[in-house]
């Protein structure tokens, strides 16, 4: 990362962007300011980003469908800008992999606070869970193949998995039998602080139970554990 983070800052409304790309610019950072979606790809393939900030409700292509192609293609944090009625939404983002958000009307000291706190985060090794290139987990008759992001049953057939559903099975996969909270799923599969939206991570482990587990509602390999969180009882193998 240069000395300046560079920030890309994703908003329509112009009383909301330049003011903020001026505080920002204020506060030690390198900001480049656009209106749409399509103007930040074009700048997230141009330019050394280092985290985007990115409202949600945006003509034509729209904040969750951008934040979703940043997190297919890259690694770059992502604070969502979201209005208080935009719950679902907000949800939906963090489950794409976004790494935080604001709530509008917001503090500027409060989006640089949570700034910062992502950068220390990837700077003292706390970003994503990762895995090396190629390695596969072989447990209970499945395996999670780490190249291609899937999940693969015991006769071959290959399931997709959302990004957020991968790295939620990577971290169960790389801590087989622990106990895991929610906020450390959090902090693990999104590299952000916990806050109230831990029930993202359920609504994850459901969807994950509908795949891999014969009896979702009665689960013998993601089990919740009271009090605790979740745990993966099962022994993994490392190929």
């Amino acid at each position: 990362m240069s000395e300046r983070p560079h920030l890309l800052l994703v908003d329509d409304e112009r009383s909301i962007r330049e003011p903020l790309a001026q505080y920002l610019g204020r506060n030690g950072f390198r900001v480049t300011a656009v209106e749409n979606a399509a103007e930040a790809r074009v700048r997230l393939n141009a330019n050394a980003i280092d985290l985007v900030i990115l409202d949600i409700m945006m003509p034509g292509e729209d904040g969750l469908s951008l934040c979703r192609h940043i997190r297919e293609t890259s690694e770059i944090p992502v604070i969502l800008l979201t209005a208080k009625s935009e719950e679902t939404d907000r949800i939906v983002g963090l489950e794409m992999g976004a790494d935080d958000y604001v709530l509008k009307p917001f503090s500027p000291r409060e989006l640089v606070a949570r700034i910062k706190v992502i950068f220390r985060r990837v700077a003292t090794g706390g970003q994503r869970v990762t895995a090396p290139d190629g390695a596969t987990y072989a447990f209970a008759g499945w395996l999670l193949k780490t190249q291609e992001r899937t999940l693969v049953d015991g006769e071959g057939v290959a399931l997709p998995l959302s990004t957020a559903e991968y790295n939620l099975m990577l971290a169960f996969a790389t801590r087989p039998n622990q106990v895991l909270s929610r906020d450390q799923l959090l902090d693990i599969t999104q590299g952000r602080e916990a806050n109230a939206f831990d029930r993202a991570i359920d609504n994850q482990i459901s969807r994950l139970r509908k795949k891999i587990e014969p009896d979702p509602k009665n689960p013998t390999l993601i089990k919740t554990v009271w009090g605790g969180g979740y745990t993966l009882s099962a022994d993994v193998r490392k190929l």
